[in-house]
């Protein structure tokens, strides 16, 4: 066999769980043909053992039938994730890593990042779920191509909906299109504890959550009713954003979440016509924001035509366009992240605790500010107090 012949088998076999082919995702790194000897490297996103051997059943069944007689492939793949240490109130035991995705305003891609990053863990072998916390401008749907579906009603759960190895549920999938959603802080609050719990997630590696712009009570309720393994900023590399930033880094700090990075959004143009990149809005502009919370930026994604329309045709650039220079990025980012989620489950500070609701005055006082009574017997005002205590996030 020669190497096109050898590529043309490979084209036939699907990575798991997708339907592009190996040789289209790029993972056949090397194919090396000595007489009778046939060698093939393989680098693959998945850590799962099941995938690595898939593949290593139907490649040396297809080789061997057109004709390979002595095979060897060897196939590298990351480390297999480890399980988050869940300490304080948890309900979504089932899920082993949460990631807030959060920014200090709207308009800056959170939504565009979320999809991507989730896509991209889910390509690297991850079990992913999107909840789209982003009650009032719920876009995961669009984005993920699941306009018009309905999740399925199980028994007293509902299934989360499944696109391109994702699950995914979002407030604009269980509600009628347009619809406005008129709602004070404790209806938002106990939405999202439903969308926790209520939710039929299964055995996830990683759930990332799409949070509203700014730091208010979706975020509060959220750090308090899970353990927050990683808290993820999207900014764009303006003045006027970055400073929002750094009210959401802040936020990460109060609430004990530890701080992943910063995702730099629209980090330089790429021209469609000549692929020279420009940077229209700077770049590399967060780092200063990034020292000054002893973080790193995790990923600078530029900006081109395809993301747009892969955002509003459903179909994420990460997975349609792996090669596209985007795309890698997104790869990069769930990577970087990764190895920062391994970090958190290994020191163990995925933890709530501190920030849990109290009797008594606000659990978020600073040293600074003299002790304020509770709020109609407990919570913070500013975040719609139920009378069941303080919070953590800053009042």
């Amino acid at each position: 066999m020669n190497e096109s012949q050898v590529k043309e088998v490979l084209s036939t076999i699907l990575y798991p769980g997708f339907q592009k082919d190996i040789v289209t995702f790029g993972f056949v790194k090397n194919i090396n043909i000595n007489e009778t000897a046939l060698v093939i490297d393989l680098e693959i996103t998945s850590s799962a053992k099941e995938v690595e051997e898939m593949l290593k059943g139907e490649m040396g069944f297809k080789l061997k039938q057109a004709g390979a007689t002595e095979l060897t492939i060897n196939i590298k793949k990351p480390d297999e994730p480890r399980e988050t240490s869940s300490k304080g109130k948890n309900l979504a035991p089932q899920v082993k890593n949460f990631i807030m995705v959060s920014s200090g305003k709207g308009g800056v891609g959170k939504s565009t990042t979320t999809v991507n990053l989730a896509v991209a863990l889910a390509m690297q072998g991850k079990k992913v779920g999107i909840l789209d916390a982003d009650i009032y401008g719920p876009n995961v749907p669009r984005m993920m191509g699941i306009v018009g579906a309905k999740p399925e009603v199980q028994g007293q759960s509902v299934l989360p909906i499944e696109a391109y190895g994702v699950q995914t549920i979002s407030m604009g999938s269980l509600m009628e299109e347009g619809q406005s959603l008129i709602w004070r802080g404790s209806m938002i609050m106990k939405v999202i504890e439903q969308l926790l719990q209520d939710i039929s997630w299964g055995e996830l590696d990683v759930l990332v959550i799409d949070m509203p712009p700014g730091t208010g009570d979706a975020q509060l309720t959220l750090a308090q009713s899970i353990p927050v393994t990683a808290g993820l900023t999207v900014t764009t590399p303006q003045q006027v954003s970055l400073d929002d930033s750094r009210r959401s880094l802040d936020m990460f700090k109060k609430l004990h979440i530890p701080i992943a990075g910063i995702v730099e959004n629209m980090s330089g143009f790429i021209c469609p016509e000549t692929n020279k990149e420009y940077d229209i809005f700077g770049k590399g502009t967060s780092e200063v924001v990034a020292n000054e919370y002893d973080t790193k930026i995790l990923s600078e994604i530029p900006i081109e035509p395809a993301i747009r329309e892969g955002g509003d045709g459903g179909k994420p650039i990460t997975y349609h366009q792996p090669e596209s220079k985007t795309a890698k990025e997104y790869m990069l980012l769930a990577s970087n992240l990764w190895t920062f989620i391994e970090k958190v489950n290994e020191e163990g500070i995925a933890t709530n605790e501190a920030i849990q609701p109290t009797s008594g005055a606000s659990a978020c006082s600073t040293a600074a500010a003299p002790q304020q009574p509770s709020h109609g017997g407990g919570g913070c005002g500013s975040h719609g107090g139920d009378g069941q205590g303080g919070c953590g996030c800053g009042h």
